[in-house]
């Protein structure tokens, strides 16, 4: 997973690497494109999974967005960046997906909280934790997940992008297309909600 301190040189690397990686896909091989795959599936996982709490349906749409994003390059633009028109396909395949699932199920996301494990995403437990610490850190990692499933939409789409992925505000306002100061915006009032959810569960108070 890309970090928050990711170096602008590390990100034009990487941006460089793809783009070498799509026109050898777009001049027919077709190999190239599962060094793609490999490259982002965990982080694309990571994103859906934050969205739907769902394994199962975190890996389906996972492989869709791949799926979707081979079948336009076409339309993809070599001088962009490939995985936030990447993100941006799976995170509308997730959205749908809500949508759908909230007009099937009137309980919305039940599916309770699980921790991810080598498929990516965020550890519930830090290696030589004692038990008991161990413990400690799931229940807060679980208390503060059930928070984030109770932020709007839009604002627990940015939280998951800016803390758990680490894109930059720019990458975010690509991926959600919307403005950056939007995005600001949006990522002041997440913060400042979960917050008070939190506080309101007695989670990091005195």
């Amino acid at each position: 997973m890309m970090s928050a301190t990711t170096t602008t040189d590390d990100r034009m690397a990487s941006r460089e690497e793809d783009s070498e990686m799509l026109k050898a896909v777009l001049a027919g091989d077709g190999t190239a494109y599962r060094g793609l795959v490999e490259k982002y599936q965990t982080r694309v996982y990571s994103m859906v999974y934050g969205m739907l709490r769902n394994r199962e349906d975190a890996r389906d749409l996972t492989q869709e967005a791949f799926v979707k994003a081979y079948r336009n390059l076409g339309t993809f633009r070599l001088e962009a960046s490939f995985y936030t028109w990447l993100y941006r396909i799976a995170m509308n395949l997730a959205i749908d997906f809500t949508r759908k699932r909230r007009r099937r199920e009137s309980a919305g996301f039940d599916e309770g909280i699980a921790s991810r494990d080598d498929d990516g995403g965020i550890s519930e437990a830090h290696h030589g934790d004692s038990p008991g610490r161990a413990l400690e850190r799931k229940q807060l990692f679980q208390q503060i997940m059930a928070a984030m499933e109770r932020l709007p939409d839009d604002q627990r789409q940015v939280i998951l992008l800016r803390e758990m992925e680490g894109l930059s505000y720019k990458e975010i306002a690509e991926v959600m297309e919307i403005p950056e100061g939007t995005v600001m915006s949006r990522l002041f009032y997440a913060r400042k909600k979960l917050q008070k959810l939190l506080s309101d569960e007695h989670i990091g108070g005195d």
